[in-house]
């Protein structure tokens, strides 16, 4: 009992001198009171902008450095939990004194809400909760949420595998054969508003429906999964086809369209398209980029019959270990080690904007080609198809939140990059994907237009600060969601009825005066 009260004490003191800031003070003095009989040393778990390492903690994980900038506030305090009890005395403090909670794992939100907020916040960066827990006898894993996929796939090595980001969803290579992340994940550990730690059976089978695709940000804070594992051969195969509009890059995205979602469940080809060159040599290239689950004699056959327009020939085939492919499709050189895969930095940081579009009839060539031609007006832009099919077609749209299944021959995700930023110059890059976008509306879903979470979007629609009805937040909540999105405003409502796990696009409650339309 004294080694506690010397710590709670420690603490308070620690903090109180490093701030006048009368916030700090009672939200240190909150948690100190909070704390359990567990906690690592104060300086390792709390940051302050007083401490040394405030500024790099705040900006290891902002994938997207658009928000590095004078006018995105910054948090009043960095927590870096190593233990629940730090993270649950961080709700209960945050909830008491009126701050803001952002989550961080990876820090790929694109549009940076987990680490950025229009009013006072702090950041919980799980980047010390990351163990991965194999149990091969049942063939499932623990996986804590400040994992990355680099480090999950490292520990699973090399016969099994999952993708993707549980919480959005989460899709990847083998979304045809398994479906996504989400659809693998067997059970969760979550601390609730009220800073207990629950299980799936503790949870209700609502809550736990609603984390798996639903953004697990607006119920709690997740401290790790229970995944399914999934056999993989010993041997998969990878391939990288690209070919330039003088090369006929048109007509194979043309046909690649009509049969990306009818493929075997083994095979996936994504098509990245890009512009490249310079000046007058300046073209349009499409890359179809392929993982098989199996080797090039069993690859070959399946693609002359399903799509010999690409020419695939065996020398184009790499064979490999899938965790080996985990590498290949992530960007690294042939002979890198596995441990890269560890490193939790990012091998190229750029300001960017994204958007996203479901397609579910192939796009006229004509209209491709006015794409390309968008294309040349622009530099670093991306378009990258992830075709759908196989196990997709197979699961119910409101088995999980994430609802975009049969029917959706492929996603999109538009992409525009800048090397310099500034007010100017990002305005014109973010114009010009916003009237990309709007130009592809007739030729995408309707009905509404429907868009992935894990690309999230804040064109789409925003929350009001504090509390936004469901009608207003259903303008961006039916994109993600379609008709799950009342379901999901339902279970908010029953776990959180305060909405103190909120950002720009949480997921709303049905109170009063906001119960409009939830019914």
């Amino acid at each position: 009992m004294m080694s506690y009260i010397a710590l709670a004490s420690l603490l308070w003191l620690s903090v109180s001198f490093s701030t006048s800031n009368p916030t700090h003070e009672t939200f240190m003095q909150c948690m100190s009171t909070q704390f359990g009989a567990y906690t690592k040393s104060v300086q390792i778990v709390f940051h302050t902008s007083n401490s040394s390492i405030y500024s790099n903690l705040l900006q290891s994980s902002q994938q997207n450095p658009r928000w590095l900038n004078s006018t995105t506030a910054r948090p009043l305090l960095i927590i870096t939990p190593f233990h629940e009890s730090e993270i649950q005395a961080a709700i209960l403090c945050s909830k008491k004194h009126g701050l803001q909670i952002r989550v961080r794992s990876g820090g790929h939100d694109y549009e940076g809400l987990s680490y950025r907020c229009k009013t006072p916040f702090i950041i919980v960066d799980l980047i010390n909760l990351r163990s991965v827990e194999l149990n091969l006898a049942d063939e499932t894993a623990w996986v804590q949420s400040g994992a990355t996929l680099g480090e999950l796939y490292y520990r699973i090595c090399p016969s099994v595998g999952v993708g993707g980001h549980f919480s959005g969803g989460g899709f990847g290579t083998l979304l045809r054969k398994y479906g996504l992340a989400a659809d693998n994940v067997l059970d969760a550990y979550l601390i609730d508003v009220n800073g207990e730690i629950l299980n799936r059976k503790a949870m209700g089978e609502d809550l736990f429906w609603a984390i798996r695709g639903g953004g697990g940000a607006s119920f709690g804070i997740v401290l790790s999964w229970k995944i399914k594992l999934v056999r993989l051969p010993p041997i998969v195969t990878g391939f990288t086809i690209s070919k330039t509009l003088e090369q006929g890059a048109t007509k194979l995205v043309s046909r690649w369209q009509y049969i990306a979602d009818r493929l075997h469940e083994d095979l996936f080809i994504r098509v990245i398209v890009q512009d490249v060159g310079n000046g007058s040599k300046k073209t349009i290239q499409a890359s179809f980029n392929s993982l098989f689950l199996g080797g090039i004699e069993r690859l070959i056959p399946l693609m002359n019959e399903s799509f010999p327009e690409l020419g695939l020939q065996a020398q184009d085939c790499n064979e490999m270990s899938w965790i080996q492919s985990v590498l290949y499709f992530s960007g690294y050189q042939k002979g890198d080690h596995l441990e890269v895969l560890l490193d939790r930095s990012t091998l190229y940081k750029s300001f960017f904007k994204a958007k996203s579009d479901f397609v579910q009839e192939p796009i006229p060539e004509v209209i491709l080609e006015e794409i390309w031609e968008r294309f040349l007006e622009e530099q670093l832009v991306f378009i990258i198809m992830d075709p759908f099919g196989g196990q997709m077609n197979e699961i119910s749209e409101s088995e999980i939140p994430f609802p975009h299944r049969k029917g959706n021959i492929y996603n999109i995700q538009y992409l525009v990059k800048w090397e310099v930023n500034g007010i100017t110059a990002s305005s014109e890059h973010i114009n010009w994907i916003r009237l990309l976008y709007d130009y592809m509306r007739p030729y995408v879903s309707k009905h509404p237009t429907a868009a992935y979470l894990n690309y999230r979007d804040l064109d789409l629609g925003a929350n009001k600060p504090g509390n936004t009805s469901y009608l207003e937040a259903r303008v961006w909540g039916t994109k993600y969601f379609k008709g799950n999105f009342k379901r999901l405003t339902k279970v908010k409502t029953k776990v959180d009825p305060d909405n103190i796990f909120r950002n720009e696009q949480s997921i709303p409650v049905c109170t009063a005066p906001n119960f409009f339309g939830c019914n």
